[in-house]
């Protein structure tokens, strides 16, 4: 068997993390029309569980996303560095639009809330995968 560094442990913690936060929100939008069909406080209940699990887990990713950033020495001149910066831009927006979201009260401003977060959730996925290739 392979050693068990650091690093393994850290990304491991990140993905599981990213994986909680970006498959928990699309697997709540998926749900989220038969939940009002169960019943009309469905959604905001099932919400309010899940973000019990998805905001511990944002903060994961905040501190091992800072671990990763500290343990890579990123230049933020470099190529690596602009796509760094772009994801940690993402992120901070998926975290302000997810917050936003959970205290909208129109139906407006809960799609749209939560379409810009898990969005912008799917593209810091993405820019991570892209931050890892390259």
């Amino acid at each position: 068997m392979l050693p068990i560094s650091w690093t393994a442990i850290r990304l491991f913690l990140h993905v599981t993390a990213a994986t909680v936060w970006v498959g928990g929100q699309l697997t709540l939008a998926g749900l989220v029309p038969g939940l009002r069909r169960l019943s009309a406080n469905a959604p905001r209940a099932v919400a309010q569980r899940f973000g019990t699990i998805a905001w511990p887990a944002y903060g994961v990713l905040v501190v091992t996303g800072i671990w990763n950033v500290l343990a890579v020495h990123v230049d933020w001149s470099s190529p690596y560095g602009t796509t760094l910066m772009l994801k940690l831009g993402v992120v901070g927006l998926s975290g302000l639009a997810a917050f936003v979201h959970a205290r909208a009260r129109s139906r407006t401003g809960l799609a749209v809330w939560g379409a810009v977060s898990g969005v912008a959730a799917l593209g810091a996925l993405f820019l991570g995968v892209v931050l890892a290739g390259g």
